[in-house]
């Protein structure tokens, strides 16, 4: 290395570009080469006419045009050979954008549960959940000294206030039935002449009056 080289520095390296920089570059040259396939098919199809037409009239420029054919036919399978180990490396370049987007997030999640579990202590979420538990057993005895009524009459004896239901009971079913033998007398018996009665010795009255007349008139 020179002096000045040294002291001013050599060339600079450009900076390398990034994945998909170079996938992009990739694929422009993939269709830059494609393009030039299908002008080099055309143009041997475009010899070959050519031979042929001159395959009987003019030897000499037949064989010019099988040439220049060949010449193409080596040019297409150089690019065929191009275009593999291009499209092979860009497969390798998309592969490794994609592991490195995958492990850059991967990154990202495991810094920001290392955030979240920062001010978290195992010891200290035991404790606590201890603590839950210990308050939820004192929230149900609470609850359940709440909903026994101990202070609320409960040593009356529930015998004696069954006992005392059915001589209630019994008290309605004596009035009941003395209410219904109370209704249930025979009618009084009537004191006057039945208006039949007294229509037939009306009738027979009239009858010995026209019985009499009879007797009047045929005499």
């Amino acid at each position: 290395m020179s002096f000045f080289t040294k002291v001013f520095g050599g060339k600079k390296e450009p900076p390398a570009p990034t994945t998909s920089e170079a996938i992009q570059k990739l694929r422009e040259t993939e269709e830059m080469l494609v393009k030039k396939q299908d002008f080099l098919e055309s143009k041997i199809t475009q010899e070959i006419q050519t031979a042929r037409k001159n395959g009987k009239i003019n030897k000499r420029a037949a064989i010019q045009a099988l040439k220049r054919k060949k010449r193409y036919e080596k040019q297409l399978q150089q690019i065929d050979g191009t275009l593999s180990t291009i499209e092979m490396q860009r497969e390798a370049l998309e592969s490794a954008n994609t592991n490195t987007n995958v492990l850059t997030t991967m990154k990202s999640a495991a810094d920001a549960l290392k955030a979240a579990h920062q001010h978290m202590d195992v010891d200290q979420v035991h404790d606590m959940m201890d603590d839950i538990a210990e308050q939820q057993d004192v929230a149900r005895e609470i609850s359940d000294a709440i909903s026994n009524p101990v202070a609320f009459g409960q040593d009356i004896d529930e015998d004696e206030l069954e006992k005392e239901l059915e001589e209630l009971e019994q008290e309605e079913l004596d009035k009941e039935l003395l209410g219904i033998q109370s209704t249930d007398e025979l009618p009084s018996v009537p004191t006057g002449v039945p208006e039949t009665s007294k229509k037939s010795k009306k009738q027979e009255e009239s009858d010995d009056e026209l019985r009499d007349l009879e007797k009047w008139a045929s005499a």
